[in-house]
């Protein structure tokens, strides 16, 4: 079997993993994993990105001593944030994170005021969210610290890692997607978009798509990690969300998908972007996948709101399994109090149960109180808004939903699963939890030719999504939720301003 090393950064911790793939099987272990934790430094929310380099060398020098050397290694991460590199390559400070408040309604007016937001909507695609890259930009740019004049290449978080990794400045096509500065058509960047971000044209890197293999490991990152020198390192769907689509283990066209995390992406995967004032209105975006697919989606908040009430529960000395948690959730009946988890007043870090029990007294219902009341209401909360956001996608893409595939850490909860099921009347398929780093590792082993003969080939010569997503199915085959009761979800309406996003 061919090895591959995969590394999956998310916004709450990181892994690497080691993958043994052939035809006809596919196995990923855990080497290690580490805590993503930001840094709230004096002017602001920052990403550690230093030390998430040295936890990834640490990370394959573990797989190497455990597994052996890899074929190749891929990268992928959360979407939208960056690090500015000056001419020598040196980074020109800690990447911000999409949390930090230097973005807001003012910059998204400043821009909108230069571009319609149906002109906009028409140029890139996207849903328009505050932490988006472009409205980064321009509140970079309007603060005026000089970094942006100083850049002469822009990184996003995976392929400021590879940069490390190989010296090669490039921005893969999935994640590129993401900033809003790249057309939602051709694929490109365009600099019309970069301008008005406030930053020049010229330092938006080469796009690379999946599967292209970027360049081979320094000699110095591989003496960090025993690995030999010069080997490859593949560009995967670099955004976390476009790796999970690929290992999403559905059949047909009929299926809808939720990669459930720190935050929640819902939608489906169609051939083209849907650019119709309906799709703006009812705030979807299209993103790059895999193979020239679009991901065609809304950002819902994910589990982001249950981890912060476990940490505020922490902070106040009362540490509770969430195990047991769940288990008193599912015994409260139905019918409890339900808020939109799309609300701004759950973006920041914060006491998000408090925030809960205001929301709800705001929407004239009873106030969650115990944890166990607390639980059940964000859970019975972001599978209604699961819900929206799948019959919104059925209607607006035209593409009819018969099953839907819940991925990501949330799959192992299974109230949430049922929840979901509950809530569109719809089967849920659940798992695999590891759906991103299978989807990285099955990119990178495409590259490499590790199927061979193996079926489903296009008829570019490239084994198929659809064959790929049949091996997840055999060697992870998801858990199916039925569910027990019907409920009728209404579609969205007209957009509202902050909301929650992905990345």
């Amino acid at each position: 079997m061919s090895l591959f090393a995969a590394v999956d950064l998310g916004a709450s911790n990181g892994r690497v993993l080691a993958a043994h793939v052939d035809p006809g099987r596919l196995e990923a272990t855990e080497v290690r994993r580490f805590p993503n934790t930001p840094l709230r430094l004096p002017d602001g929310l920052h990403w550690d990105v230093g030390h998430l380099y040295l936890e990834i060398l640490a990370g394959l020098r573990s797989l190497v001593e455990t597994h052996g050397q890899p074929h190749s290694i891929g990268v992928d991460s959360w979407a939208v944030d960056y690090g500015l590199l000056d001419g020598a390559g040196r980074l020109l400070g800690l990447p911000h994170h999409y949390r930090d408040a230097r973005t807001s309604d003012t910059v998204l007016d400043a821009v909108h005021a230069a571009a319609s937001p149906s002109a906009l909507y028409q140029a890139n695609g996207l849903q328009f969210l505050p932490f988006t890259t472009l409205y980064q930009l321009a509140a970079e740019s309007a603060a005026g610290n000089g970094a942006l004049d100083a850049a002469a290449s822009l990184l996003l978080i995976p392929d400021l890692l590879t940069y490390w990794l190989t010296g090669q400045w490039v921005a893969e096509v999935t994640n590129a997607s993401t900033t809003g500065l790249l057309g939602a058509r051709d694929r490109t960047w365009w600099a019309s978009l970069a301008r008005l971000a406030g930053i020049r044209p010229e330092i938006l890197p080469p796009l690379v798509t999946p599967g292209t293999i970027v360049g081979g490991l320094r000699p110095e990152a591989a003496e960090d990690t025993g690995l030999a020198a010069g080997t490859p390192v593949t560009a995967v769907g670099s955004h976390d969300t476009a790796s999970a689509v690929v290992g999403v283990p559905a059949a047909g066209e009929n299926w809808a998908y939720i990669s459930c995390g720190t935050w929640s992406l819902v939608g489906v995967e169609l051939d083209a972007p849907v650019l119709t004032e309906e799709s703006r209105a009812a705030r979807f975006t299209n993103e790059a996948g895999v193979d020239g697919r679009t991901r065609y989606l809304h950002n819902v908040m994910g589990l982001w709101i249950l981890q912060e009430c476990l940490r505020t529960w922490r902070r106040a000395g009362h540490r509770r399994a969430l195990a047991d948690l769940l288990g008193q959730a599912a015994a409260l009946p139905p019918g409890g109090p339900l808020v939109d988890p799309d609300a701004p007043e759950f973006l920041p870090p914060g006491d998000m149960p408090a925030r809960l029990a205001a929301a709800a007294s705001a929407g004239g219902q009873r106030e969650p109180r115990t944890p166990a009341e607390i639980v059940r209401c964000v859970l019975d909360s972001l599978a209604a808004a699961y819900a929206r956001a799948v019959r919104a996608a059925e209607h607006l893409s035209r593409r009819r939903v018969d099953v839907v595939h819940l991925v990501g850490g949330g799959s192992r909860n299974e109230l949430l699963c049922q929840l979901t099921a509950d809530a569109l009347g719809l089967p849920v398929l659940a798992g695999p939890a590891e759906a991103t780093a299978l989807g990285n590792v099955l990119v990178q082993a495409r590259a490499h030719g590790a199927f061979g003969a193996f079926g489903g080939r296009e008829a570019g010569g490239d084994v198929s999504l659809e064959a790929l997503r049949a091996l997840v199915r055999a060697t992870a085959p998801p858990t199916r939720y039925e569910p027990t009761r019907t409920r009728t979800v209404l579609v969205p309406g007209p957009p509202r301003r902050g909301g929650a996003g992905g990345s």
